[in-house]
């Protein structure tokens, strides 16, 4: 892999490792900010964000990288199958937060502790195989190729739904209908309830290091 500053492979790397700090650390404000009695909606602008952002995140990366992945990377459709299957399993969790947060009847009885330890395992094992595919990508594409997929990347996230829809379909024509649709309900019910969505991490063309993002990342670094 060609580490040099203005690689399109270091573009693409550093976008995918600044996003999963970015919603890492969403998760750990959210998680800190409960709902109470006294303030029961405190807890949606904090928790909102990262709902959104990891929604947006995993769909795009679905819509982009797993189609990459399977045309170039050694056993390519069975490393799609996995990562399409641990974006639904991260999904689910995700929604399982936002019922409880919402007051579903179907979460009300789960531990908040439960809620958020799922999250966080799912959302490790997500940005743990989601790595693997932008630094394989980077050994089997050219430079440009993973700059241009870090552009579409960013440009497909802005473009997808915004809440966790774990059992529609993640891939292909089917995928890319289902995910249209539910862009439109999604939008519907954002602007409803006032809902803040997140900018995605916009890819940079020079950086620090990748190191020094992931542990300095901010969710208002410029683009």
């Amino acid at each position: 892999m060609n580490d040099s500053p203005e690689s399109g492979v270091d573009v693409l790397a550093d976008t995918v490792t600044q996003t999963h700090a970015v919603l890492h650390a969403r998760m750990r404000s959210a998680e800190a900010c409960r709902p109470t009695r006294d303030r029961p909606r405190a807890a949606y602008s904090a928790a909102d964000p990262f709902l959104a952002g990891t929604s947006r995140h995993v769909a795009a990366a679905n819509a982009v990288l797993v189609p990459a992945a399977r045309r170039h990377l050694e056993q390519g459709p069975r490393r799609a199958h996995d990562f399409a299957r641990q974006s639904r399993r991260l999904e689910v969790a995700l929604a399982e937060l936002k019922a409880k947060l919402y007051g579903s009847t179907f979460a009300v009885r789960r531990p908040w502790t439960s809620i958020w330890e799922e999250v966080e395992r799912e959302l490790a094992a997500t940005r743990e195989l989601e790595l693997r595919l932008v630094d394989d990508l980077g050994d089997a594409t050219s430079a440009d190729e993973c700059g241009r997929l870090a552009d579409r990347l960013f440009r497909t996230e802005r473009r997808v739904p915004t809440r966790p829809h774990p059992y529609l379909p993640h891939r292909g024509v089917s995928g890319r209908l289902a995910r249209r649709v539910a862009l439109r309900v999604d939008r519907f019910w954002d602007t409803a309830e006032g809902r803040m969505i997140p900018e995605p991490v916009r890819p940079r063309r020079s950086r620090d290091g990748r190191v020094a993002q992931y542990l300095l990342a901010d969710p208002h670094l410029p683009g």
